[in-house]
């Protein structure tokens, strides 16, 4: 491997033994330190916006190209020609001098089309961040509503600089002809880690199907080795001995110079949850008290040495990016040395220090009993201000403050404080959802609680500072939400009679019909004949007022 520098940018050369580089074709990747982590919630997607402004005039071709918008890098590689990989490169870097922010509008509707066919994204980097840095993975594009032009070309200036960069080419030599000019800048480091759990061991209730585990350790070959482990012991346990699963897996990705992040899942049928969430937690715990033996860690660490045979497409975009990061760049023989050197105490002390930070997501149930706790739910504080009940759920109060709002539950309060809050959505109907730093959000809707007018909401709007509001689009009128009704209970007719009413009559007259029927076979001269007529006499009235009560009540209800 080979390092100089080109036109400012540090550059990192080898050849690959395999894929195009055999053929007479290069793959090359220019990269910048810089992404979603780097936005806020209110300009979340503005370095995609960027990274797509930057492809456009490329057009349809046969080249091989793509960009990508990760959490902490844009990348921009490219697979093709000498030739064809300096027009590529070439066309970025001037592309990135001038975006053609003509297409602005159209770009944010692409992104908005590309998120809604991709799908959710995983909540976990939310609950452990959140929606701030590292957090904001788990949020849409929000910036894709409001970015201006200003803002798009402001960011490409200051973040897609020949200081902020790093390329990469699988060749022994860089190509001639590169015109990579691009402005000066600063490097700019990983964003500090924010923290949105007060306790780990962790966990949250997620969608049914799926159980992902996620902790933060520090950046190592052990580290590497036991997330491969990780990997392949849940696979054993949970899909061939269990057959609970059909995927199952673990993997290793660098956060930032310090620190990387194992990220593990399996999926699961509903009627196997539970039988992959004890599995999970077995597997975890089996580590994690050590009981892995050398053949596992050696088949392990021969897979991960494989990745180092091409010097080319196995190193090259990792040291771009622990350039980028301030780490070492090392070689080869220097990262298989690491390897190879990683025992089975170094694993065990990494399977410990994933467990002590671990945030696990489980499908709609508890794990406490695994030693795990149940992250926060709701805020700590309540901020007092005008209150606004809920017009259809009991328990609910919004309380509108000068320093925040707080939306009061049965379960507990949900604050969120204008000073930190990370984004405001509005909409013309007055509709307003506000989203702290700690990812707690409250959504004030002015049609389901009483009172908030007008004048409440641009208190709100007063309050939040203005680089944190998002202005969303008018909603169809059949989208608004409007209060559930409530059963009514109607009041009985004033002129019908009671149910106590009618059954004194009936008693009275029962009583008064066997006090003379006893009489009359008390009396020595009543014949047989007489009490029979006499009964028939009483009894026949008797039902025939009674059954025409009873109609009558009815007919009134």
């Amino acid at each position: 491997m080979n390092t100089t520098v080109v036109q400012g940018i540090p550059t990192l050369y080898a050849p690959s033994t395999t894929g195009p580089s055999t053929t007479g074709e290069l793959t090359a990747g220019l990269m910048f330190r810089v992404g979603r982590a780097d936005e806020t919630l209110a300009t979340a997607g503005i370095t995609h916006l960027v990274e797509h402004l930057a492809l456009h005039r490329l057009g349809l071709s046969d080249l091989h190209y793509n960009g990508a918008t990760a959490t902490t890098y844009t990348l921009f590689h490219v697979t093709g020609t000498e030739a064809e990989v300096v027009t590529y490169l070439n066309s970025v870097c001037a592309a990135l001098r001038e975006l053609p922010l003509e297409r602005l509008e159209t770009e944010k509707e692409i992104l908005r089309t590309e998120a809604a066919g991709r799908g959710g994204s995983s909540q976990l980097p939310l609950w452990r961040y959140g929606a701030q840095g590292y957090g904001l993975t788990s949020y849409s594009e929000l910036g894709t509503w409001s970015l201006t032009p200003d803002a798009v070309r402001y960011w490409a200036q200051t973040r897609f600089t020949r200081d902020n960069a790093a390329l990469w080419i699988t060749g022994d030599h860089v190509p001639a002809g590169l015109d990579l000019t691009l402005p000066p800048g600063t490097r700019i480091p990983a964003p500090a880690a924010t923290s949105a759990l007060p306790v780990t061991p962790a966990y949250v209730c997620g969608d049914d199907g799926q159980v992902v585990l996620s902790s933060v350790v520090r950046r190592s070959a052990a580290a590497m080795l036991f997330a491969d482990l990780f990997g392949r012991a849940l696979f054993h346990d949970l899909r061939q001995e269990g057959g609970y699963s059909y995927q199952a897996d673990a993997d290793y990705s660098p956060r930032d110079a310090e620190y990387a992040t194992i990220t593990a899942y399996a999926d699961a049928l509903p009627q196997k949850q539970d039988a992959v969430i004890g599995g999970f937690v077995d597997t975890l715990a089996r580590l994690r008290a050590g009981t892995f033996t050398q053949q596992e860690l050696d088949s392990s660490r021969a897979r991960l040495l494989k990745q180092y045979d091409d010097p080319g497409a196995g190193l090259l975009p990792g040291n771009a990016l622990s350039l980028l990061l301030g780490r070492p760049v090392r070689s080869a023989e220097e990262r298989r040395a690491e390897l190879t050197a990683v025992t089975l105490a170094d694993v065990h002390e990494v399977a410990q220090e994933t467990w002590a930070g671990a945030l696990l997501q489980v499908p709609g149930r508890g794990v406490d009993w695994a030693g795990f706790t149940l992250a926060p739910q709701y805020s700590t504080t309540s901020l007092s201000g005008t209150s606004h009940r809920h017009l259809s759920e009991d328990g609910v109060t919004l309380t509108i403050a000068p320093d925040g709002v707080t939306l009061t539950t049965p379960g507990g309060p949900v604050t969120v404080p204008y000073g930190s809050c990370a984004a405001m959505t509005a909409r013309p109907d007055g509709s307003r959802t506000l989203t702290g730093h700690d990812g707690f959000s409250v959504t004030v809707e002015p049609t389901l609680y009483k009172g908030v007018t007008p004048d409440r909401i641009a208190a709100i709007d007063a309050a939040v500072p203005p680089h944190s509001v998002v202005h969303l689009p008018p909603r169809d009128p059949s989208r608004i939400p409007t209060p559930e009704r409530r059963p009514s209970t109607s009041p009985a007719p004033a002129r019908s009679t009671p149910a106590w009413t009618l059954g004194l009559w009936t008693l009275g007259l029962l009583t008064a019909f066997w006090a003379l029927l006893s009489t009359l076979i008390t009396t020595d001269s009543t014949s047989t004949a007489d009490v029979i007529v006499t009964v028939w006499i009483m009894w026949l009235p008797l039902v025939a007022g009674t059954v025409a009560l009873y109609r009558a009540r009815r007919r009134r209800r």
